[in-house]
């Protein structure tokens, strides 16, 4: 290593690491793959620079600028390894291109850009598989795994790992090049960022106390991409959709946990709690949305939550309404969550043997075999409609598959209740 600035941080070296790791990863990644189109080899490189700070600080201090430190330090692992593909034959002009290129932004000690978006719409390209696109982005922007991606869309972490592979060398081979798609363009890549940037959010969503360090602080950076998103395409509908959505559910945030950490329901929610202001906010993205007269599944899912959101105001649920938008979603998109929620409300408007009925309907998709909402709804519908041992059995199901202990204790609580 070269070197380097005078240390600033008392950080243990492997705690410094692991912050830079979670806060830096995707731009570091997105910034590496932008200047050698290769994602799997930004990825060693960046692998092999962390372990070198793990080495290397402790004995030196921690650099004043960790991340210019990474992305140097990786720069040159992919140098190396270019250096090594030339004496091996391996493209020859092409590699000594690469080589070039990435020998003439050494030194840089400047903040580092940010090219997380250019890579999310490298990622987006038509010519990959569309099933793979926006699993591909979650990965090479947060470095999730392919089994936590796996879960998140419902297939086995060995297919998802797979597909994975496949796309990276695709786009190497390709020469899918990095930048933000022409308007004409962005049809064939918007939804994939789009489920990608709300993927983001919902990771951070579901880890409401930011106890887990990977997910820590993901919502506020998935709100930040759909900001960044909107600002570039100010006229897309399904964009500012997404915004909306997203502002409307971290609105709630604050009500979602009791002072002393137990999960509380939607409907039970103090309203005086949720945040006004981006209730105001996400009101208007969805109104401006609106004008458009283009309808998507983000418009859509922003305007249920802005039909939970009305509670605010008049104090009671206008269920009738969320029924309607729920049809519309599962029409729009076939999505199995879409029509277990559409379930849940219309046993609210028409009684639980209606909602029951409506859970049949999905219950032979394999995708919901394990997901826990289904059986978490499925056992509050068996009670309301007294078949107490069967909701006793599927409150069992929900809370083995819960991973979140504020929500398995709530459903704990309520098996309890059914059981006294």
């Amino acid at each position: 290593m070269s070197e380097r600035p005078e240390p600033v941080s008392s950080a243990p070296a492997a705690e410094l690491a692991e912050i830079v790791a979670r806060r830096s990863y995707g731009r570091l990644v997105a910034l590496l793959a932008a200047r050698s189109g290769d994602i799997a080899g930004a990825e060693d490189a960046l692998a092999d620079a962390f372990a070198a700070a793990m080495e290397h600080w402790p004995a030196g201090g921690v650099p004043a600028n960790p991340e210019a430190w990474l992305l140097t330090a990786a720069r040159r692992r992919q140098i190396d390894a270019a250096r090594r593909a030339r004496l091996r034959g391996e493209k020859a002009d092409e590699v000594g291109r690469h080589v070039e290129a990435l020998a003439s932004e050494q030194g840089e000690r400047h903040a580092v850009p940010d090219e997380r978006l250019r890579l999310m719409f490298a990622c987006a390209h038509p010519s990959l598989d569309a099933t793979v696109r926006a699993p591909l982005i979650l990965q090479v922007i947060l470095g999730f795994d392919a089994g936590a991606i796996a879960s998140a869309f419902l297939v086995s972490p060995v297919a998802m790992s797979q597909r994975l592979v496949r796309a990276k060398a695709k786009i190497k081979q390709a020469g899918i090049p990095f930048r933000i798609p022409e308007p004409d363009e962005l049809p064939g890549r918007l939804d994939a960022v789009l489920e990608a940037v709300y993927a983001v959010y919902a990771e951070g969503w579901a880890d409401p106390e930011g106890a887990h360090a990977r997910e820590r602080n993901l919502s506020t950076e998935g709100i930040w991409l759909g900001r960044l998103l909107a600002s570039l395409l100010p006229g897309e509908p399904e964009v500012l959709g997404l915004l909306a959505l997203m502002l409307h559910a971290e609105a709630r945030r604050a009500a979602r946990r009791g002072q002393d950490g137990d999960y509380i329901p939607l409907e039970q929610q103090d309203t005086a709690l949720w945040d006004a202001g981006l209730i105001e906010e996400a009101e208007a993205l969805l109104a401006r949305a609106g004008q458009v007269r283009q309808i998507g599944r983000y418009q859509l899912e922003a305007a249920l939550q802005s039909a939970h959101a009305h509670r605010r105001i008049c104090a009671t649920t206008d269920w009738a309404a969320i029924v309607i938008l729920y049809e519309a979603l599962v029409l729009l998109t076939a999505s199995p969550v879409a029509a277990i929620n559409r379930a849940v409300a219309l046993a609210r408007l028409m009684g639980p043997q209606a909602g029951l009925a409506a859970l049949d309907e999905v219950a032979g998709d394999g995708r919901i075999v394990d997901y826990q909402p289904y059986w978490a709804a499925r056992a509050d519908l068996l009670v309301r409609a007294a078949r107490p041992e069967e909701a006793c059995n599927a409150y069992l199901r929900a809370i083995g598959l819960e991973s979140d202990p504020a929500i398995r204790h709530y459903l704990q609580a309520r098996l309890a209740d059914l059981a006294a």
